[in-house]
């Protein structure tokens, strides 16, 4: 009896080995390709449980497919969640209880009903799904304010490899695996404190340091769950708190030419001083394409009167005529309770930043304020479609530094990028210290095999030598595990090999990510493919 058909007679949903699905499947956002032997659709808890007690191949979860990291890439197994494990099942005062299958878009409108907000939604809030943002500890602009996903997320449920589904929260640790979490934080408390990056946003390695805390009394392993990216079980359901967003929000835009822009560190330091909710950045490579392709952006932003949309666009037009584009656009957000309170502080911070001698802009209305951000959320995906003969290459995508390393930090950063003949992007997080640096190159430049390690190699060893993290989001997958002894010591990366051991014995979750991944492994499966659409 072949595998697929072993299958189809074990579980409810789908089974597919057509070579188009699995060459759909062997991709995800970032640079890589591997090739599974099978997709799956579980129908529900019951088929996740019977494909780990089969456990004859690797079993790796995969929701939207948007990783930019190869996270849901894998040899074996498949297992796609947004067919039939994608339900709201319940909203309340201050929470949501959600499968890992469900589009973020469609969760955001669904709560918006109850006047409630996830904050840590991403930049690519509209093409991803909820399991992908748990299993990475994504963040995104608003980030700066309320943190990562990990201080949002209540409760997961997760089938181990004991084949049953577990509840795992700051009430619940009776399970066999929390106990030997419990012992192994417990006793390697110091180093794991001393091991955590000291910086404001982390997908780097497993979190250990955050799950014992000592001064709250608080044992909870939803905090190692979040961000493990699928390694450690397969999550079957999250429970999300959720926020009341404030009412108003003014919008401070920071235009910094080529001139100004060795003082981006300071002019970011001296915004941080009037408290944004949110501080994003994107560079001016992605402003030419949204203005190149403006009717795609207008009908991304759900533009019902095009006409009227077009004309607020018209200042962005006449600035990519005369050559008046930024190198980079800072998005500064200030939210309260009233109208007069957003716009003070969004009036004192451009007066504090008026002596840098850069171009400043408070946004009118809501209209003039989607734009800025449509052009933020969507500046991977620009950059993807409409990079005609290159491709994007996220490699150094997901970096961080403290904001007060960035004076000193980017002019030699961008020092290592001026030697290799590549078009660089830059969007991103500023105000956390996390930039998105993505490449862009010729569709199947075999140089990458080599430019990708040897780049990789020299920015995360700059990112380390400032004690940032490679990871602030986007975690580790195919791209960053090779790497990760750039931030960690042997012992905690032993202690990582623990955790993996634990959980998963057998090493058929999602293996290769997090640990035992090498750099010959990484390089082996870059895309090179000349005939694929990027």
């Amino acid at each position: 009896m072949s595998l697929e058909q072993e299958l189809r007679n074990l579980i409810k949903g789908g089974v597919s080995t057509d070579p188009k699905t699995l060459d759909h499947y062997s991709r995800d956002w970032s640079l890589f390709q591997v090739i599974p032997k099978l997709v799956v659709f579980p129908k529900d808890t019951e088929d996740i449980q019977a494909l780990v007690k089969w456990g004859k191949l690797s079993l790796t979860a995969r929701a939207a497919g948007t990783d930019m990291s190869g996270g849901p890439l894998g040899e074996g197994v498949i297992m796609d969640f947004t067919k039939y494990i994608n339900k709201l099942k319940e909203v309340g005062s201050d929470f949501a209880i959600v499968e890992p299958g469900m589009y973020y878009r469609d969760f955001e409108k669904e709560v918006a009903r109850y006047g409630l907000l996830f904050p840590s939604y991403t930049a690519s809030k509209s093409l991803c799904a909820i399991g992908g943002m748990v299993a990475n500890n994504a963040g995104g602009e608003k980030s700066l304010t309320y943190g990562k996903t990990e201080r949002w997320v209540k409760e997961i449920k997760m089938v181990c490899a004991d084949g049953e589904e577990h509840t795992f929260s700051a009430e619940h640790h009776d399970d066999p695996y929390s106990k030997q979490i419990y012992a192994l934080c417990t006793n390697n408390y110091a180093l794991l404190q001393s091991a955590k990056p000291k910086v404001s946003k982390n997908s780097a390695g497993y979190a250990l340091w955050n799950v014992i805390d000592k001064e709250k009394n608080i044992f909870d392993m939803t905090q190692l769950i979040t961000g493990s990216q699928g390694t450690l079980g397969i999550i079957t359901e999250v429970t999300l708190k959720l926020v009341r967003p404030k009412e108003h929000s003014a919008l401070l835009v920071l235009m910094i030419d080529q001139k100004h822009f060795g003082d981006l560190g300071k002019i970011i330091l001296k915004t941080l001083e009037f408290k944004p909710e949110s501080l994003e950045s994107y560079d001016d490579h992605t402003f030419k394409i949204a203005v190149k392709y403006l009717p795609s952006m207008i009908r991304s932003m759900g533009a019902g009167n095009l006409i009227s949309l077009g004309l607020q666009f018209l200042p962005e037009v006449w600035m990519a005529m005369t050559g008046g584009i930024p190198k980079i656009i800072l998005v500064a957000e200030f939210t309260g309770d009233s109208e007069e309170e957003i716009y003070q502080k969004a009036r004192a911070a451009e007066s504090d930043i008026k002596p840098f001698g850069i171009r400043t802009h408070i946004a009118k209305n809501d209209q003039e304020e989607s734009k800025y951000w449509t052009i933020r959320r969507q500046s991977f995906k620009l950059l993807t479609d409409h990079s005609h003969g290159q491709r994007t290459l996220p490699f150094i995508d997901d970096i961080v530094v403290n904001p007060e390393h960035l004076p000193e930090f980017l002019p030699r950063l961008q020092e290592i990028m001026s030697h290799y003949d590549l078009t660089f992007t830059i969007a991103g997080h500023a105000g956390d210290g996390n930039f998105h640096i993505i490449p862009l190159d010729k569709i199947g430049d075999q140089k990458l095999k080599t430019i990708v390690p040897e780049l990789s190699e020299k920015v995360f060893d700059l990112v380390a030598e400032y004690k940032g993290s490679l990871t602030g989001e986007h975690n580790d997958g195919l791209v960053r595990t090779p790497y990760l002894n750039k931030m960690f010591s042997p012992e905690v990366l032993q202690l990582f090999a623990e955790v993996k051991k634990i959980f998963d014995p057998k090493n058929i979750f999602n293996p290769g990510k997090k640990t035992g991944e090498t750099l010959d492994y990484e390089v082996k499966h870059i895309d090179l493919d000349p005939t694929r659409h990027w």
